[in-house]
């Protein structure tokens, strides 16, 4: 029988403790921990929430989960006029002389209670919502009482970080993917758009948007990298940028985009003289349109298009607001973070298969006896098991060393590696360890198995 060494159960987690720690800080996350917790204590929304369609803003068109609109925000980001150093805030990184596997007390209060939360919230809504290729609306409101933005954006814009927290980042990426990958990238994301803004905006860029962040009704958005294209490649995009006397103009078709009908703030991917860069873009901008786009995985995420025509931008839409090697630089440091995030949460998903499959095969009798008894079982269950370490490990190396302002070009590659090959082996073993089980809906590992091959294939969106 294989043997774990926690007591295994469906609510009750063990506590991980093979994260790379970091030094605690006065000014810490506590707060927004308690923020969490108090979150948590409101489960019984697991069981009475309903799909709405978002109020005022997705015109559906043609099938259920087909839509096309206009972009329409219903807030106005007030650009933000003088009144400032000019000098855009950094979060500071900390060096460290030592490689430490374990978590700070306040980096494992936030990992142990972002999976409660995703447990107790998010897996019970898991099911309608891939069905319903959607987010319930109820949880993408209780995102902001969550507090993950916020750990991300500078205290001088009434924020919690003090320091680059890409590390805790990567726990909350991969708590919150233990409950359901689909329903976690919408959650994320408006964080991935404050951590681009606190890393490479400028200072007026970020005194425009970033207090939204910190606020409780965080504005839905997302950064937006992907193309619908075979073999797309980030460093060579097909979507267009165009200098106007104005400013810019992007043109080209952008896709995995996150709860796309209602996000009100996209920042995009495009190729500008012959270089990646990023711009700014509000979802009322004319010429943007927003279509579903529902897919084999992550489904419950509300996956959409952006359609680019002649989407005008001023100067000051320029992530970074310098062009050539400056821009170039962020564009990739911004995909080697988001590259990070996808593996952390198919750490996350991939944790869940295994805790799933475990008690399963210990319980699941043929022949007179458990079927883990079977050496076959047994090896396909440790290969997991070694897998999710594997996976695990090498993101939160890379995280480590983002964090302490060091090179992570080979982790964020070798992460993403171990996502494409091993994220989804351990989905399709899951599958196959519940015989013909896992081929039904009646049990959680085959939607597990579509989000880890989405995993493999996503850019942008998380950015650590």
């Amino acid at each position: 029988m294989i043997m774990t060494s926690q007591t295994e159960s469906r609510h009750t987690e063990p506590r991980d403790t093979s994260a790379v720690g970091k030094n605690p800080h006065p000014r810490s996350f506590i707060g927004t921990a308690m923020r969490v917790l108090t979150t948590v204590t409101g489960s019984e929304f697991a069981e009475k929430y309903k799909i709405r369609e978002p109020i005022n803003r997705i015109a559906f068109q043609g099938t259920k989960t087909g839509f096309q609109t206009l972009g329409a925000a219903n807030r106005a980001f007030k650009a933000a006029q003088g009144g400032g150093s000019g000098q855009a805030k950094r979060l500071t990184t900390a060096p460290k002389d030592y490689f430490n596997l374990n978590p700070d007390d306040e980096q494992q209060m936030i990992a142990e209670t972002v999976k409660e939360f995703a447990v107790e919230i998010l897996r019970p809504a898991a099911y309608d919502a891939d069905n319903a290729a959607a987010a319930p609306e109820e949880i993408l409101k209780r995102s902001a009482e969550l507090g993950i933005t916020m750990i991300n954006v500078p205290e001088e814009f009434e924020g919690a970080a003090s320091e680059r927290g890409v590390v805790t980042n990567a726990l909350v990426a991969e708590s919150m993917a233990y409950g359901d990958m689909g329903l976690a990238l919408p959650l994320l994301a408006p964080s991935g758009v404050a951590t681009t803004l606190t890393n490479f905006g400028t200072d007026e860029q970020q005194r425009t948007y970033l207090p939204d962040f910190a606020g409780e009704n965080v504005p839905q958005s997302a950064v937006v990298i992907a193309e619908p294209r075979p073999l797309f490649d980030a460093f060579a995009l097909e979507t267009k940028a165009t200098r106007v006397p104005s400013g810019y103009r992007l043109n080209g078709v952008k896709s995995f985009v996150p709860a796309a009908g209602s996000s009100e703030l996209f920042i995009v991917g495009a190729q500008l003289d012959g270089r990646p860069a990023l711009f700014i873009v509000e979802s009322d901008t004319k010429g943007l349109i927003v279509e579903a786009d529902p897919g084999m995985g992550v489904r419950a995420a509300g996956m959409g298009r952006l359609l680019l025509q002649d989407v005008a931008v001023p100067e000051s839409a320029l992530l970074g607001g310098t062009e050539g090697e400056a821009a170039t630089v962020a564009y990739r440091d911004v995909v080697r973070l988001s590259r990070l995030g996808w593996s952390a949460l198919a750490a996350g998903t991939a944790k869940a298969v295994l805790d799933y499959v475990i008690p399963y095969v210990n319980e699941r009798e043929a022949f007179g006896e458990p079927i883990s008894n079977r050496q076959a079982v047994a090896f396909m269950v440790a290969n997991i098991a070694t897998e999710v370490d594997s996976i695990r490990l090498v993101t939160l190396r890379g995280a480590a060393r983002a964090e302490q302002g060091l090179s992570f070009a080979r982790e964020a590659a070798l992460s993403r590696k171990l996502t494409i090959d091993k994220g989804l082996q351990i989905g399709l073993d899951g599958v196959q360890l519940l015989g013909g089980h896992g081929f039904t809906k009646e049990h959680p590992v085959e939607r597990w198995y579509r989000d880890l091959r989405g995993a493999g294939i996503g850019e942008g969106i998380v950015v650590l």
